[in-house]
């Protein structure tokens, strides 16, 4: 998403989604769960409000920087309706999430997403699904770099204590910077480590993920083929209701794929979120 964003330049992307929690891979996945639950407040029609913070050397958008590699700034809040039933444990959100981003000569300061879907969980909230959509907004940007767009998405996930699973599919009809049809694929794996005890107040995981990114107009998009993989592999501490992730990011583009920048290139990202 970023490359073409640098290439108009002469350089020419959510944990849960309502809740918005971000770490080293910055947006949020529905189902990306390195954080510690949620805390969350009562809302009207017997939901809940949620709400975070984060900050981090650097923004990462499915393994390119949006930042420039500096740092970003980011918080969200959210709400989600009460499941229809116990028979039928569904619910509904929505929810904004906003980070700054650095494109320079772009006049874009800031990427507000807007999110909204249907959270399914089943057997004991162990196996979860989320259908749902965000809508991308650079703030400042020329409307005619076409850099907001919409996304949708299904997610899955399953947890089974040693470890959680997730995996997701996400669809563009019209990517960044009109950049055609996207598809965005991604698995992650969490481990807990409660055998690292020091008290309850701390808690440890590691996690690893991989995804890939496919674009039908790649030239516009900025990478010199229709596809790129990204990954990471990462830890997280909890330590007393904040969680500081530190996570090696990178990306099979190399430096001149990526327009001749270290935006794609592997590195360290570290961070520190609060949710509420």
């Amino acid at each position: 998403m970023l490359l073409k964003k640098f290439a108009t330049l002469g350089f020419a992307l959510l944990t849960i989604c309502a809740s918005g929690s971000a770490f080293a891979q910055g947006t949020p996945d529905p189902a990306t769960p390195p954080a510690t639950e949620k805390e969350t407040w009562k809302a009207p029609f017997g939901g809940n409000f949620t709400a975070g913070f984060a900050f981090l050397n650097d923004y990462s958008y499915r393994g390119i920087s949006q930042t420039q590699l500096q740092v970003a700034a980011q918080v969200n809040v959210g709400y989600e309706t009460p499941t229809v039933s116990e028979a039928i444990p569904l619910s509904a959100y929505v929810g904004a999430w906003g980070s700054n981003v650095y494109f320079p000569n772009t006049g874009a300061i800031a990427e507000i997403d807007l999110l909204t879907g249907l959270r399914y969980k089943t057997m004991q909230d162990k196996l979860t699904f989320d259908l749902g959509y965000i809508r991308y907004n650079y703030l400042g940007a020329a409307s005619n770099l076409f850099y907001d767009f919409n996304e949708f998405g299904l997610v899955g996930g399953y947890d089974f204590g040693v470890a959680q699973l997730s995996a997701a599919v996400r669809y563009s009809p019209n990517f960044f910077a009109n950049s055609g049809i996207a598809w965005y694929k991604w698995a992650q794996v969490t481990v807990p480590l409660p055998f690292i005890k020091i008290n309850e107040n701390i808690a440890f995981k590691v996690f690893g993920n991989v995804g890939n990114q496919y674009v039908e107009r790649f030239a516009n998009y900025g990478i010199p083929t229709n596809n790129y993989w990204d990954w990471q592999l990462g830890a997280v501490v909890s330590v007393y209701g904040f969680d500081i992730s530190a996570a090696y990011t990178d990306t099979n583009v190399d430096i001149q794929g990526c327009l001749n920048t270290l935006n794609c290139q592997g590195r360290i990202i570290v961070g520190i979120a609060k949710a509420f």
